[in-house]
């Protein structure tokens, strides 16, 4: 019975009351002028694997409502945005797009994009080569 009380004192109580900490995953309203505007194709698969860090879109799934998961999705959710967004994108002047754009190629060729953490709970993100050359084909003009 003592292990159980210390269980409960140590474990349980601070799993609850970490709940109380409020985190921030609003999805702030997207300005139809600023956001992406591309071929369908490229939108589903953008949408498919990078709207939910990368876009004012994101789908919060119900583990995003857990401390302390919640903590580390809605960090990844902001750097993501301040990274690259989609929702913003034409706020980028010309050069700043060429430069996203180049990083974008990187990323997915390297396959560091979609993270692979992200991964593991969304396995249908995952670029296919065939994804992979259609956002090369679209990002460089071809």
């Amino acid at each position: 019975m003592k292990i159980v009380k210390k269980y409960f004192l140590y474990v349980l109580i601070p799993l609850v009351l970490i709940q109380l900490i409020p985190v921030n995953r609003e999805n702030p309203e997207v300005d139809k002028n600023l956001a992406l505007s591309a071929p369908a194709e490229v939108k589903l698969v953008l949408k498919t694997s990078c709207y939910d860090c990368h876009s004012n879109e994101t789908n919060w799934p119900a583990y995003s409502y857990i401390a302390p998961i919640s903590w580390l999705v809605t960090r990844d959710v902001k750097f993501g945005r301040e990274e690259l967004n989609f929702s913003e994108w034409n706020k980028l002047d010309e050069s700043k797009m060429e430069k996203k754009k180049k990083e974008i190629i990187e990323e997915i060729s390297r396959d560091t994009m979609p993270m692979p953490i992200y991964l593991i709970t969304h396995p249908s993100a995952k670029l296919s080569e065939g994804d992979k050359l259609l956002l090369k084909n679209w990002l460089t003009g071809r």
